[in-house]
């Protein structure tokens, strides 16, 4: 299963966790963020990374030439909108970017959310599934409606987000079939700092589970 760990900051840190088993690595290219990186710091935190490891950028209603300009700068292999981005605009970021992932991250409030999704999947690779907040576009710690998800069988690979924690990630996952995972606050000293012990945690419990 896809493991992403987002909201990454610091180099020594994406290279710790890559070796405990993520699969993807998130860096926040929203300026607003506590988490944000430049993408000359993505770079450099994606420089010493084995080749297998997915780099995803996040973005919030951010132009496609700004997308385009930041991918080219620091070597990014996949762009995630976490903003208010339609279809048509994730078919014109595809076109423009034909060679990287595109995943759009919904913030799910009730079922006509979901539905909605399922619009997206053929514009896209991958949704990604987060906790509806009205101020914060993520990283918030709080869960989904599990339960909401439970007969949610999109078209297109799909990863769970949204308050997961090395404490409750067994319990979502005994639930749910997704894709993939995506883990920011849960595996958090504070914003943009990472606890590897936790990290580490989570990887004991997914072998476990597993």
């Amino acid at each position: 299963m896809r493991v992403k760990i987002c909201g990454i900051t610091q180099p020594q840190q994406s290279q710790a966790i890559a070796s405990l088993g993520a699969t993807a690595l998130g860096f926040i290219c929203v300026p607003a963020s506590p988490r944000y990186v430049t993408p000359a710091q993505i770079g450099a935190a994606i420089a010493p990374l084995p080749v297998n490891i997915d780099t995803i950028g996040v973005f919030a209603n951010t132009s496609i030439q700004k997308i385009s300009q930041t991918v080219h700068e620091s070597g990014l292999t996949g762009v995630q909108l976490h903003g208010d981005e339609t279809p048509e605009f994730c078919h014109q970021l595809r076109q423009a970017l034909p060679q990287v992932e595109i995943i759009k991250a919904l913030r799910v409030r009730n079922v006509e959310h979901l539905e909605q999704a399922i619009i997206f999947t053929q514009y896209i690779n991958t949704l990604l599934l987060d906790a509806y907040h009205p101020q914060q576009l993520g990283g918030t710690g709080q869960t989904l409606d599990w339960q909401m998800l439970q007969q949610f069988r999109p078209s297109c690979p799909w990863l769970l987000a949204g308050g997961l924690t090395p404490d409750n990630i067994l319990t979502a996952l005994s639930q749910l079939n997704p894709d993939g995972i995506d883990l920011s606050s849960g595996v958090e000293i504070k914003p943009g700092d990472k606890d590897l012990n936790k990290v580490a945690l989570l990887f004991e419990r997914l072998k476990i589970g597993g």
